[in-house]
């Protein structure tokens, strides 16, 4: 069950409450270069980012911010939300470019960079005040490698007079959500409401990220926020993404978080777009949103031959990509399809009942018929060099049927 949340409305988005967890990236271009910018923007979007957020951390990026939104309206990209990412500097920016601050739909402020002691107050209170006159919400995001120094040295050293010291990673833990809460409740006394505040306390370990938003969750348990998720630094391919996806499948399958971002560092020539594509893998096979219709596929062994279910499997996804645009269009139930292909007798035929449709390929030494199944019930047999044309043409009548 999802833990109870405000929703936030983020432009056309909704997030918190009953909403489904919505997905984000950011851009990594120079926000100073607008059309550059716009583009990845829409990249993402085009992907399916329902948020996309872009850093403002100069004044000739401030500028860029209307130009850049004029740009994603007139790409009939006026309904996903604009975010400012900003740090340092944002209270002046803000200040000082009121056109960058209505063109966004959310701020995105870290209360650990926002400046010390009394300009901290000061400085929030700016950013806060400017986001209720623009009728903005804002995400309020606590980062392990950013936060309030003070505010932990103060925990630590309390935390050294204590008879049983909780362990420095604890203190940073608890440190981190206080920042988040009392930051939310400052920012409600200046006048914010509830539901316009995000709060996200990122850490780049898996485990401390999972406690950290545990605690958050039940130290805000009788006031609650919408709460962002992302494992931060999480590092590039494969390490990136299992890492964000071990920490975000714990907390999503205990019913936390509104909206999460898989941050991924780009390899080279790699679209930033491979973010997108792991959050909506990671909603998916948790069973919380469904994008794509899944092909289930078998990993081979002695069994198999080693080449003809891999193809097949490559040609049906290359086939489902190709038409999924038609096929939500016309039959947006596709999505929760399941298709199996399986490389022999062992678990073939089994996994394709199980599937809504399926086709088991004979193994080494197995007789050479491919049994496909659809809702569980056998359909006929496949046979000869045209059995991937053969069940693709099944695969679109069963679309068609939906």
């Amino acid at each position: 069950m999802k833990v109870e949340t405000p929703t936030v409305k983020i432009g056309s988005v909704k997030i918190g409450g009953a909403n489904p967890t919505a997905i984000q990236s950011m851009t990594n271009t120079n926000t100073e270069d607008a059309k550059k910018t716009a583009s990845q923007c829409i990249e993402l979007i085009n992907t399916g980012a329902e948020l996309v957020r872009i850093t403002v951390n100069s004044e000739k990026a401030a500028k860029a911010v209307p130009e850049i939104r004029k740009i994603l309206d007139d790409r009939c990209c006026s309904s996903t939300p604009l975010i400012g990412d900003f740090h340092f500097n944002g209270h002046t920016l803000l200040e000082k470019h009121p056109e960058c601050a209505k063109a966004l739909d959310k701020y995105r402020i870290n209360p650990g960079n926002v400046g010390f002691k009394k300009n901290h107050d000061e400085n929030f209170t700016k950013i806060i005040k400017i986001a209720i006159k623009n009728r903005k919400p804002v995400r309020i995001g606590v980062n392990s490698g950013s936060l309030d120094q003070e505010l932990l040295a103060n925990l630590m050293n309390k935390n050294s007079k204590l008879a049983k010291p909780k362990s420095p990673e604890d203190v940073l833990i608890d440190a981190m959500v206080k920042s988040a809460i009392d930051s939310a409740k400052y920012a409600e006394k200046l006048g914010m409401k509830q539901n316009q505040i995000v709060l996200s306390v990122k850490m780049s370990d898996v485990q401390h990220t999972i406690k950290a938003h545990e605690l958050l969750t039940k130290k805000m348990s009788k006031h609650a926020y919408a709460v962002h998720l992302g494992l931060t630094e999480a590092g590039t391919g494969d390490k990136g993404i299992i890492a964000s996806s071990a920490a975000l499948s714990v907390l999503l399958q205990k019913g936390i978080g509104d909206t999460i971002r898989i941050s991924l560092t780009p390899e080279p020539r790699q679209s930033r777009t491979k973010e997108v594509e792991a959050c909506k893998h990671l909603l998916q096979a948790l069973g919380l949103r469904f994008f794509s219709p899944v092909v289930t596929s078998c990993p081979g062994c002695g069994r198999t031959s080693s080449t003809k279910f891999q193809k097949l499997s490559q040609q049906i996804n290359s086939h489902i990509q190709k038409r999924l645009p038609t096929w939500i269009k016309e039959h947006p139930k596709c999505c929760k399809t399941k298709i199996a292909v399986m490389g022999c007798v062992v678990n073939g035929p089994g996994e394709s009942r199980h599937a809504d449709i399926g086709i088991s390929l004979p193994g080494n030494g197995e007789n050479p018929i491919c049994p496909v199944y659809i809702k569980g019930k056998f359909h006929k047999n496949l046979a000869g060099p045209h059995i991937a044309d053969d069940f693709l043409k099944i695969l679109e009548g069963f679309i068609q049927m939906l």
